[in-house]
């Protein structure tokens, strides 16, 4: 098990873990768009291969099992023991199915806000360009865009769909709960994308107000599980959905039942929201990577905290730096317990500082006008320091 202390230190007591990502040779500011992944997983991607040469076409018994077992460790994030969650290689693929379920033709009203990220923002726009009445909800004041949505809500209203944690600015998104139980009492649906929380802030939905709301994320940032293990959390009533679109999978466990000409059959539990065919490695390297994080006592409480020392030293030492702020500041107002996993510079030329960090070996990344300094569990402050240092000669 692993403490704050031994975190802080140079060299960090994870980074010995991480020897084939060379954590502790590079500053990885990444840790928002693509965090490290510890040797283990290497484990996962043999395992894949190793079932599929022994059992061939018999591998998906064991296939399957690794698949329980992420939809395990996405539960125990979400404090939510009997949730039905359904699996997919992207958050897109499960938006998509899920839009599918919607009755677009008695409801034709979804509301977002403009602070979502790509998957939600193209998808809905496109939408709109087909006639999909799509109401975008300013996302600052953040203090007020739960309140300020929930007002849009009305009863031609489908769903509403928002982030837990705004992708550019770092900055959660209060008063879930009511919105939750305004959507509620206009039997509408309610997505919210945590993908920017799970792993750095926790998220029990008991907690939150929130377990009668649908929830998508995934593993790629802060989780650690790489890409192609993304999930969406279904609340009870998504048993009397549809979805249009449809995988073979949707009725695996109803392949057997008598066919019913004219009806699509569906399985029952979250795998009516499955798709068809997919490649299972992921899976294996997700479920080797949740047990690594449940050896070393990475629980969401303890990420929490590392993450809060993380980003505030990185905004202390940011501001001792005194840059023109007309090349580079951040949000000072809003209280760093308020803040995600990564501390988030409002740039002149986000890129052209993001490139520069790189040539002196420090990455980062950035949407915008934003450059987002990620820092992960595996990084020293040593390292934190160092980065803020060549930002300062960059800019001067």
């Amino acid at each position: 098990m692993t403490n704050l202390g031994e975190l802080r230190r140079d060299p960090n007591a994870l980074a010995e873990h991480y020897t084939e990502f060379g954590v502790a040779d590079r500053i990885l500011l990444t840790g928002h768009s693509h965090q490290a992944w510890p040797d283990v997983a290497r484990e996962g991607l043999l395992e894949a291969f190793a079932d599929a040469a022994e059992e061939v076409d018999t591998k998906w018994e064991r296939a399957f099992a690794k698949a329980d077992e992420m939809r395990a460790g996405f539960r125990a994030l979400l404090g939510d023991p009997h949730g039905g969650i359904a699996l997919g290689a992207s958050t897109h693929d499960l938006v998509i199915r899920f839009l599918s379920a919607m009755d677009l033709r008695e409801r034709p009203r979804l509301i977002t806000t403009d602070g979502e990220f790509h998957t939600l923002r193209r998808q809905l726009a496109r939408l709109a360009e087909e006639g999909v009445e799509v109401v975008r909800v300013p996302s600052t004041p953040v203090a007020t865009l739960a309140e300020r949505v929930a007002a849009e809500v009305t009863e031609n209203t489908a769903a509403v769909l928002v982030s837990a944690v705004l992708f550019e600015t770092s900055r959660l998104v209060p008063g879930l709960a009511h919105l939750a139980d305004v959507c509620l009492s206009k039997s509408v649906n309610l997505v919210v994308d945590a993908y920017h929380a799970l792993g750095v802030v926790p998220f029990a939905l008991h907690d939150l107000g929130l377990t009668n709301a649908w929830v998508l994320g995934g593993g790629y940032k802060y989780l650690q599980l790489g890409e192609g293990n993304c999930f969406l959390r279904m609340p009870a009533h998504a048993q009397e959905l549809r979805p249009v679109v449809t995988g073979w999978y949707a009725e695996f466990g109803a392949l057997a039942d008598e066919r019913r000409p004219g009806q699509v059959a569906y399985a029952s539990g979250p795998d009516r929201f499955a798709g068809a065919t997919y490649d299972p490695t992921s899976h294996y390297r997700g479920a080797r990577v949740f047990r690594f994080f449940a050896e070393q006592g990475l629980t969401p409480e303890f990420l929490r905290e590392v993450s809060r020392h993380q980003v505030g030293f990185l905004a202390e030492g940011f501001d001792k730096l005194g840059l023109p702020e007309n090349v580079v500041t951040r949000d000072r107002e809003t209280p760093l317990d308020r803040v995600g996993g990564f501390l988030s510079l409002k740039c002149a030329d986000a890129a052209g500082l993001q490139a520069a960090l790189a040539e002196r070996g420090v990455r980062t990344d950035s949407r915008g006008q934003y450059l987002r300094f990620g820092p992960a569990p595996y990084l020293s402050d040593t390292q934190l320091d160092s980065a803020l240092r060549i930002l300062d000669e960059i800019v001067r």
